[in-house]
């Protein structure tokens, strides 16, 4: 049996484009951080090898703190470093995995051609290839299938799972290409989730998911994989890494007076470390001052965004049977709303609070 530790898609230096400056360049110092997390956990468990599939980087071009903090994560790593570099950090002559001056024990997978490398003391072959332009063709198709399984053979590659016959830019590989390989285990780095361990043929395999998340389509948990692999089984167990997670709450706000007492009583305990994003729902006809109730919150984050998704009562248009400006205007604006389709009314929704609000108070409803 040899023990492995799967990771990929740290994407170190992100632009963090949703974030202040400020704090965006916290998050890529926060990012260099999870080496240094990763190095201790490789020791920790006393792994045999560390698989890293792809993305390590972000782009091809990176910080020089990102170059030092690499350096000394790999110096630190006390066993064997596979890289296979995917689509954003793909290898090339003048690539941070050319120009770096890598510790002997970190092995970079420079070309398209599935390579191997023998631990002859662990009784295990690492293979492994690289993307060497932003987009690749089906690295598994130049796969030379084994067929001799006293060792135990397993890969590190970065690409996309999908159907027989489809096509996709990114590496395109299919469960009839995992079978055929006749690999152990292969370690996926591309998605960055971790959908849990599958198996085609003979053959394990996963994405071990990004370790850190990086906008609100990347929510919850986030790591990296230990991994088991004998002749006959493998088994993960996913590992923590990331320091901050991105989350999305509703406060629901119908027959609310106090936003600020509502959006309050719906958060959970332990929100300072992380990211929200609230979206205020329900029934409301009062003004809504996102940016103070934001001010008002902001400490209880490390960054948070609100959005206003709540709508009208329903019985504002009872309103539209006055004999004034008012009801004119609401009859025309119901016969509308309840002639659209969904994105027609949410318009119309805005345009009723804009209107009533210039009718009542003499002033445009702020949103």
């Amino acid at each position: 049996m040899i023990k492995l530790l799967h990771g990929a898609d740290f994407h170190l230096d992100s632009p963090f484009d949703a974030l202040p400056e400020e704090k965006a360049a916290q998050r890529r110092q926060e990012q260099r951080e999870l080496l240094d997390r990763l190095a201790d956990l490789a020791n920790a468990e006393q792994v045999d090898a560390v698989l890293l599939s792809g993305d390590l980087l972000d782009s091809n071009k990176s910080y020089y703190e990102t170059g030092e903090a690499l350096m000394a994560a790999f110096e630190k790593i006390k066993t064997p470093v596979f890289i296979a570099p995917g689509n954003h950090d793909y290898y090339h002559r003048y690539s941070p995995w050319a120009v770096l001056n890598l510790p002997e024990h970190v092995h970079v997978f420079k070309s398209t051609q599935p390579e191997a490398v023998e631990l002859p003391d662990k009784g295990v072959v690492i293979w492994g290839a690289a993307f060497v332009s932003a987009a690749s063709p089906g690295l598994l198709a130049e796969f030379p299938p084994i067929e001799d399984r006293s060792k135990i053979h397993v890969m590190a590659l970065h690409g996309q799972l999908g159907a027989e016959g489809a096509y996709n830019p990114y590496n395109h590989i299919t469960e009839h290409q995992i079978a055929a390989t006749g690999l152990h285990y292969l370690a996926l780095g591309h998605h960055h989730s971790y959908p849990g361990l599958m198996q085609s043929g003979d053959t394990y395999y996963t994405y071990s998911g990004a370790p850190e998340g990086r906008g609100f389509d990347e929510m919850g948990p986030k790591g990296v994989l230990l991994v088991e692999v004998d002749q006959h089984k493998t088994t993960t167990r996913f590992i923590e890494l990331g320091s901050r997670q991105y989350h999305k709450l509703q406060a629901d706000l119908t027959d609310k007076l106090d936003v600020l007492a509502a959006v309050t009583a719906a958060l959970p305990q332990g929100t300072e470390r992380d990211i929200y994003r609230i979206a205020l729902t329900g029934e409301y006809d009062g003004k809504l001052e996102l940016d103070a109730l934001t001010k008002a919150l902001a400490d209880r984050f490390f960054y948070l965004e609100i959005r206003d998704h709540t709508r009208i009562r329903r019985d504002i248009w009872t309103q539209a049977e006055e004999d004034t400006l008012r009801g004119l205007f609401l009859r025309k604006m119901r016969s509308r709303y309840e002639a659209g389709d969904e994105t027609e009314r949410e318009k119309i929704v805005l345009a009723v609070r804009y209107a009533l609000a210039a009718i009542d108070q003499g002033e445009q409803w702020r949103v």
